[in-house]
């Protein structure tokens, strides 16, 4: 994908945006970017916060600004390397991180191939949010328009930590991409193939993730546990939050899980593998 022309974005206004329209564009063409949601102090905050744990971390480089967010190139990682993982745990402790997603401006856009990694339901939405003004050299998201009539796309697992589509996969659909900028929302469909676009620049990229699903529909319950054996829970993130308002949110709803309660309570006795089994018993306890 590098080096190739892109079409731009089908983008919208936030005041503009009802729940037809953009049902429509995210039906039609599997994405929408709708432009001015979020108020910048909000997202501004946000990346304060992180460009602090960042900044300590030594990803940045020293006798500038830490919001220019210029990278030390020599300290780069990733996952699984275990300083990228403390890196990472500590931005996703923090209570703005989790707040940011309950906007209301991000709550009222939102619409009710990241199905690869969720499960579940296949009618679940993600809204990517960049941190700061997000143009091309800094590497946005682009989406593959249209992806999202195709089911599921095989993904190669092979020594990869994050499976992906192999290169000589058939894909149907255009790649369309420009600038986002902080206060934007790009919403696509689970299934609507996307990529990051390459950060030619020297400064960081920093962005969110969120994930969104009518709660009334089928729901993975790994999606609101920590299914590996790091030793993450709830508790230990909500230990320093000030407040108690978004914590277990998702307690007070009438979700319908699948597995079941009941039948996580079984595959944790019956699953294949000793490795299965442990994992269906993690995500048990923490919807207790």
């Amino acid at each position: 994908m590098e080096g190739m022309a892109v079409k731009p974005f089908h983008e919208i206004e936030a005041k503009e945006v009802t729940t037809s329209t953009m049902c429509s564009a995210i039906e039609e063409d599997g994405y929408l970017l709708i432009r001015n949601v979020v108020p910048r102090e909000a997202v501004e905050q946000l990346l304060d916060e992180i460009t602090q744990v960042i900044a300590a971390a030594g990803w940045l480089l020293p006798g500038h600004d830490p919001m220019e967010r210029l990278a030390d190139i020599g300290a780069a990682c990733g996952d699984p390397d275990p300083g990228f993982k403390r890196t990472y745990q500590e931005v996703f402790n923090l209570a703005a991180f989790h707040a940011l997603p309950h906007h209301p401006e991000v709550k009222r856009v939102h619409a009710h191939q990241d199905y690869r990694f969720m499960g579940g339901d296949p009618e679940c939405f993600t809204v990517w949010i960049p941190l700061h003004d997000c143009p091309v050299e800094v590497g946005p998201l682009r989406v593959l328009e249209g992806s999202h009539r195709h089911g599921i796309i095989r993904h190669e697992d092979e020594n990869l930590h994050v499976p992906e589509i192999s290169a000589a996969e058939s894909m149907e659909g255009e790649w369309v991409g420009g600038p986002i900028n902080a206060g934007d929302v790009l919403i696509f469909h689970s299934l609507t193939v996307h990529a990051a676009s390459p950060n030619r620049s020297k400064q960081l990229r920093i962005s969110l993730d969120c994930r969104f699903q009518d709660y009334r529909r089928v729901l993975n319950p790994a999606n609101l546990a920590f299914a590996g054996d790091s030793g993450k829970s709830w508790e230990k993130i909500y230990s320093s939050w000030p407040s108690q308002s978004l914590k277990y949110y998702w307690k007070g709803m009438p979700l319908n899980l699948k597995p079941s309660v009941t039948e996580l309570q079984e595959l944790a006795t019956s699953a294949e593998t000793p490795a299965m089994r442990a994992r269906y018993a993690r995500i048990l306890s923490q919807l207790s």
